[in-house]
């Protein structure tokens, strides 16, 4: 597609917000877009929609890529997995052929990525089908169920294997030399509450926004929005790091991405220390966990103690665990060994300090928890130096679904000259879009000049909020609440 071209689709085309691009506006911005091919599939050239959003910011619907792929029914290993060795793959083959069924096993291999070697896997099949015949296939899959094996029907381009696409993707680019708003985090109206990233959004005022990082599904239902990773908010630590996941910097209108640890210790006026175990979740045995008035839930009601600090780290109360936090407090709260130490050292009147560290560890230096800090955790990091680099095992996410299936993903990158790039690739629709899988995220977010980028949260979770409208399709066909989101604010 020629240059010229490529301007006038642009000139013409119609917007998301309703704002009309004048024909220089469209040139100025498409020469910041890539012209070269889309990087996945057959590396055809994309259908590209740009609406300035305001100034400094544009955002790009992007199309490419087309469907070719069909269904086939998997029959799951003894261990509920849809992959395994091959010894599971032939026990797990006989036990498809018993039933009188045709079956195949297919080698695949889990690429290698940056912390962790590849992996060779087997699956076991039944039939292929075109895309228009998925009755075929499920009705394949209701015999296999009723034989008593354990079966899923999957379309072909959730694989991650080969296929054609297709793709749709939102890419929003702001502009480091226009852009003269600033950037924010927010975990809505508190740590342990779900809320959907256009209420976030639309309650601090935001131009646009995308979902945070992972949140925590596996503790207590009414606890589920905790990040599992960093959160800062405007200075305040309100999540703890795991340790060396990446996550994503911001302070003002500046964007970088790194690798964070956290160290936080309680310090009595009698001198004794006591590490601090977490922020803002459920406690382990014996752990010291700090909570916040933006917890937004009850300390854990189990034996032990609560001690409440006021805003001058005075000890105010030792109370009975189990109650809200106050406002403007904050409380400690111990079991075990943790609830003996704040029995011995946190009397009430005495004063304690909280020791907060946030180790930027590229840089080796702390930061600095100002008002204007904050910080979003990724889940996976894609992109440093401009050069992929999949931290997979590190981030937690080294499993054949996270590395080679393809999922909707939210994806966020900084430029050489430090503009910040959000994309969302919606996924699991078949025939309309088929998502990413990490080494994909990584070469899309390349080609759009990404030197440094990371996964945050996707799935159903994966939302792009612009001008209080979600301009992506969400996999679960509405907008999910998750635990935290990215915010682009006018000041």
């Amino acid at each position: 597609m020629s240059r010229r071209t490529l301007v006038a689709g642009l000139a013409m085309a119609t917007t998301i917000t309703g704002l009309a691009v004048p024909g220089a506006a469209a040139e100025q911005a498409a020469e910041k877009f890539p012209s070269s091919k889309f990087p996945l599939g057959t590396r055809s050239a994309p259908t590209k929609t740009m609406t300035s959003v305001t100034s400094g910011i544009d955002l790009y619907d992007v199309r490419a890529g087309s469907s070719t792929d069909g269904y086939t029914v998997t029959v799951l290993m003894p261990n509920g997995r849809d992959a395994g060795t091959r010894e599971a793959a032939e026990a797990t083959l006989a036990a498809v052929e018993a039933t009188g069924e045709v079956a195949g096993m297919q080698r695949l291999v889990r690429p290698q990525v940056a912390d962790a070697p590849e992996q060779e896997l087997f699956m076991v099949r039944v039939g292929l089908w075109s895309f228009k015949q998925r009755a075929k296939a499920d009705a394949t899959a209701k015999r296999l169920k009723q034989a008593g094996l354990k079966i899923k029907v999957d379309y072909l381009g959730d694989d991650g294997l080969k296929t054609t696409g297709p793709w749709h993707a939102q890419v929003l680019t702001i502009d480091a030399r226009a852009f003269r708003g600033s950037y924010g985090a927010s975990l809505g109206a508190s740590v342990a509450k779900r809320e959907t990233v256009s209420s976030m959004a639309k309650r601090d005022g935001a131009i646009a926004a995308v979902n945070g990082g992972f949140f925590n599904i596996h503790t207590a239902k009414e606890l589920r929005g905790e990040p599992v990773g960093a959160s800062v908010v405007a200075g305040r630590l309100l999540s703890e790091a795991v340790p060396g996941r990446s996550a994503i910097v911001l302070r003002g209108r500046t964007a970088r991405i790194t690798e964070l640890r956290t160290t936080i210790t309680a310090i009595s006026q009698d001198g004794a220390k006591h590490p601090i175990a977490g922020v803002n979740r459920a406690a382990l045995p014996g752990e010291l966990v700090l909570y916040t008035e933006e917890y937004g839930a009850k300390t854990p009601a189990a034996d032990g103690a609560d001690v409440v600090i006021d805003a001058n780290g005075r000890v105010e109360a030792v109370r009975t665990p189990g109650a809200a936090v106050p406002k403007g407090k904050r409380v400690l709260h111990g079991a075990g060994e943790a609830a003996m130490w704040l029995n011995e050292h946190l009397w009430q009147g005495w004063t304690v300090k909280i020791d907060t560290k946030v180790r930027d560890l590229r840089k080796g230096r702390d930061l600095r928890l100002t008002p204007d800090l904050h910080v979003v955790s990724g889940g996976v990091g894609l992109v440093r130096n401009g050069r992929t680099q999949i931290t997979a095992k590190r981030d937690g996410h080294d499993s054949l679904n996270m590395i080679l299936r393809r999922h909707p993903r939210t994806l966020a990158g900084t430029t050489r000259d430090g503009s910040l790039i959000l994309a969302t690739i919606d996924g699991r629709r078949p025939g309309v879009t088929v998502g990413a899988n990490f080494i994909e995220a990584a070469q899309f977010m390349r080609w759009l000049g990404a030197t440094q980028a990371i996964n945050l949260d996707g799935g159903g979770s994966t939302a792009m909020v612009v001008k209080n409208k979600v301009v992506n399709q969400p996999s679960d066909g509405r907008e999910r609440a998750v635990g935290d989101a990215l915010l682009v604010l006018p000041r």
